[in-house]
């Protein structure tokens, strides 16, 4: 059986479920990562101890490998929020961001703006369907922008920003901050272009809550300070006590306290899971079940808003029938699980969702059309 086999095969939601853009069910290997791990902790026995405490250094490697990048870049974090708490604090200037992002960017940036003493400050745009693209950076690009914070697949559209189109609009000088919560392990992108990337495990790597992540280039550390640094990111070895010791000379910089080993080892194994099987296998099998569900929408004569070229889409279908609330309750009604928020339906397989799901939701809307059309 081929890798991508094995791991589709690792699939075990319940039937219907189609809400990865809100929250993955955590795989087989991540469970038993966890569990584990928790009988080790269990007994308080040194060696138990010692062995879960060198999961952070498997996360940490696990993630860079995806990104391409050395591990001491990568740190782990509760949330992507903390990581972008430790990026969008330390910053200085002006920082583009769209007034639709997600509000893990915007209350962070706007936060760090209120306490940085007017050292920093956003600037909102507002681009057309809150898609972020290059030209909507360059209008809002003067020399006091030091950097851009944007979310690689917007939650409200499903789209994929492009990545390298934005770097080349911001120029060398300025940093790139990207939030790679709804695309990274499905999307195979080149993560260079960025200075600063974050994400968390609990969506698309089945990995469940705690697992954030975040890699800071050795640009973005030239410019971000570790403001919000504690006391494992300092440069000296062990406890520092009764010294007050520079931040470290790597990404551990931005880190605040020891991380929990049960979840870096849920995220050590969701990653590795990906690693095996490789992203652009993953995104293919994803890819195909997204043309599945705009196939579905259109037989169904449903608006769709999400982008449906390959290159500017990841996971998230976004559909805008007559009635939204109406369609949501019959799709809920049938067992098929996706969101219903500001007037449209989003879809969000994944790579494992079986045709059995898929052939669901088709029967579903089957049901629904009396509210699908106008």
């Amino acid at each position: 059986m081929r890798a991508i086999d094995d791991y589709i095969a690792s699939f075990d939601e319940d039937l219907g479920y189609l809400n990865w853009a809100a929250f993955g069910p955590i795989s087989p290997a991540a469970r038993a990562a966890l569990v584990a791990d928790a009988e080790l902790l269990a007994t308080g026995r040194p060696e138990g101890i010692a062995a879960t405490a060198g999961r952070t250094t498997e996360a940490q490697t696990a993630v860079a490998a995806l990104l391409g990048s050395a591990p001491d870049e990568v740190t782990v974090h509760p949330s992507s929020t903390h990581a972008l708490q430790q990026a969008l604090t330390g910053l200085d200037g002006v920082v583009i961001a769209s007034a639709a992002e997600f509000p893990s960017v915007t209350i962070t940036l706007e936060r760090a703006a209120a306490a940085s003493g007017g050292r920093l400050a956003p600037r909102w745009i507002a681009p057309a369907g809150t898609r972020v693209t290059a030209d909507a950076v360059i209008d809002a690009l003067d020399p006091d922008v030091t950097a851009l914070v944007v979310s690689h697949v917007d939650f409200r559209s499903g789209y994929r920003a492009d990545l390298a189109a934005l770097r080349e609009a911001l120029g060398k000088d300025r940093l790139l901050i990207v939030d790679a919560v709804q695309s990274f392990g499905v999307v195979d992108e080149d993560w260079a272009v960025a200075d600063v990337v974050v994400g968390h495990g609990y969506k698309w790597l089945r990995s469940g809550r705690g697992t954030g992540f975040a890699r800071f280039t050795d640009r973005a550390r030239e410019r971000i300070r570790p403001v919000l640094s504690g006391r494992i990111a300092t440069a000296v070895e062990g406890l520092p006590a009764d010294v007050l010791p520079d931040p470290a000379l790597s990404a551990q910089a931005y880190a605040v306290s020891a991380p929990d080993p049960l979840a870096a080892s849920r995220l050590a194994a969701g990653v590795a899971e990906i690693g095996a099987v490789g992203v652009r296998a993953v995104e293919d099998r994803l890819s195909g079940n997204v043309d599945v569900l705009l196939g579905i929408a259109d037989r169904h004569g449903i608006d769709v808003a999400s982008p449906r070229e390959p290159a500017e889409r990841a996971g998230i279908v976004v559909l805008a029938p007559a009635d939204p609330q109406r369609v949501g309750d019959v799709l809920a009604a049938a067992g098929c699980q996706v969101t219903v928020r500001s007037g449209t339906v989003r879809v969000a397989p994944h790579a494992g969702t079986t045709a059995e799901t898929l052939g669901l939701f088709d029967a579903a809307l089957d049901d629904a059309r009396q509210f699908t059309r106008s």
